[in-house]
């Protein structure tokens, strides 16, 4: 279901926001006429709500998702209900007792003390017979695997869509928490830009800078408050986003708690060793595979007998008593055995084994591609969480150096030795480097994830 190694991180955070859009839009209607009066607060309440924000960590997102992603409650309650046919089978293998009570009357001959049907014991007779049924064949202990196999499966099947759903969180998350950075970074660029303003205006009041440089100065700080009117309302989308999945109204305020330091990158033979043992995608398609073959027994057989036991204990007499007349016992007990033989039913259980066997195979050439898949993904996985790790320290570097060369070519232009456009080609390497340092710890963390669903460490 959510089995694609995520894609690079402009592609991922887009994608996301667009496919929740609509979905956004149909909650936020529903919910506004109960709600509407929340507009018309004052700024004081706004604040005060921030204040009450609540601190969201990685583990709370996943579990507040867990308990409101309707796909996921349903791959639950499937998991369960298929859960409780494994003791439904089970059950079949035992005997089971039934309490009859019975009551008849029989026409009689006119003057006459036999009842008119003869398959009746008397006139008026009465039963009241506990009676245990038991049944053995090999078509009932196949259906008892075959129960077990289907649990596994859905159980192997709540834990893909459980990291499916994970993977979905994680990836929202990191988009959250790298818009609030990007719209930190947007704050302090706008800042920067009318510093730099004020700096080339006391300059043209020198005489020192010429009047071009005010201009080119206030257009690069109209574009920098530009970005952050866009940066906030990316981070205003993507906590939206992220809160659809948090809470029943996703205008609920809250705070993204996120790791400062970056976690290292597990050894590809720990990855590997993990992936063979915690895979659910293989748990299933070896599930299914067993579920296959037990029903290629349970197809079987049907060419073999079914042995029926049967013991009945209580009464069947002409008097609702223990005792009759002249000493009669009416209490006794029955026992009867039975052993069916197929003998010739037009060819279906031949048809059936046949049918059978043809959705085995299925089952194998689905084993055989899952297990392909899980080698192309893992390696693939592997391979992206490795080189955005290697970037990192790059990325970083970068970030140090923009930051050098922009104090270095403002000091330059104070000296008269720069020119406004060096600087302002400084502002703009330091913000996008910034950006793009986010931008490599989001594809980083959202790799590391989308590994550790793989391999069930998350």
């Amino acid at each position: 279901m959510w089995d694609s190694v995520w894609p690079k991180l402009g592609r991922r955070c887009s994608g996301l926001r667009s496919g929740a859009s609509l979905f956004l839009f149909l909650i936020a209607v529903t919910i506004a006429p109960a709600h509407g009066q929340l507009s018309g607060e004052p700024a004081a309440s706004g604040r005060a709500a921030t204040d009450k924000s609540i601190v969201i960590s990685l583990d709370e997102a996943i579990k507040r998702a867990e308990a409101n992603e309707p796909a996921y409650a349903a791959s639950s309650a499937e998991s369960k209900a298929v859960g409780l046919d494994r003791w439904i089978a089970r059950g079949g293998l035992l005997p089971s007792v039934t309490y009859h009570n019975q009551a008849l009357y029989t026409q009689t001959d006119h003057g006459q003390t036999s009842p008119r049907f003869i398959a009746n014991n008397a006139v008026r007779e009465y039963t009241s017979q506990a009676v245990v049924n038991e049944t053995i064949g090999l078509g009932s202990l196949a259906g008892v695997h075959r129960a077990d196999a289907a649990a596994a499966r859905a159980a192997a099947e709540l834990e893909i869509a459980r990291r499916g759903l994970v993977a979905a969180v994680t990836s929202l998350y990191y988009c959250a928490v790298a818009a609030e950075n990007k719209q930190k970074i947007a704050e302090r660029a706008s800042e920067e830009a009318s510093d730099f303003t004020r700096l080339t205006t006391k300059r043209e009041q020198a005489r020192e800078a010429a009047h071009a440089d005010v201009v080119k100065a206030q257009l690069q700080q109209q574009q920098r408050e530009r970005e952050l009117s866009d940066a906030r309302v990316a981070t205003e989308k993507a906590h939206l986003e992220l809160g659809v999945l948090l809470f029943s109204d996703p205008r609920t305020p809250y705070l993204l708690d996120s790791e400062k330091s970056v976690t290292p990158l597990a050894e590809r033979a720990e990855v590997d060793e993990a992936a063979e043992k915690n895979n659910p995608e293989l748990k299933s398609a070896l599930s299914a595979l067993k579920m296959s073959n037990d029903d290629v027994l349970a197809a079987r057989a049907a060419y073999l007998p079914d042995l029926g036991l049967n013991v009945t204990y209580g009464i069947d007499a002409p008097q609702f008593a223990v005792n009759g007349p002249a000493g009669a016992h009416n209490l006794g007990y029955s026992a009867g055995v039975t052993l069916d033989i197929p003998v010739w039913d037009w060819f279906s259980t031949q048809h059936k084994v046949k049918q059978s066997k043809i959705r085995r195979d299925a089952a194998r050439v689905a084993l055989t591609a899952t297990q392909s898949r899980l080698i192309a993904r893992l390696n693939e996985a592997y391979s992206e969480a490795a080189a955005a790790r290697d970037q990192l320290a790059s990325l970083d570097e970068s970030v140090a150096t923009a930051a050098e060369s922009l104090r270095l070519t403002k000091l330059r232009y104070s000296e008269g030795e720069a020119t406004v456009l060096e600087v302002v080609d400084a502002q703009t390497a330091f913000v996008s480097m910034e950006n793009a340092r986010e931008d490599g710890s989001v594809r980083y963390r959202a790799a590391r994830a989308d590994l550790q669903t793989l391999t069930g460490t998350m």
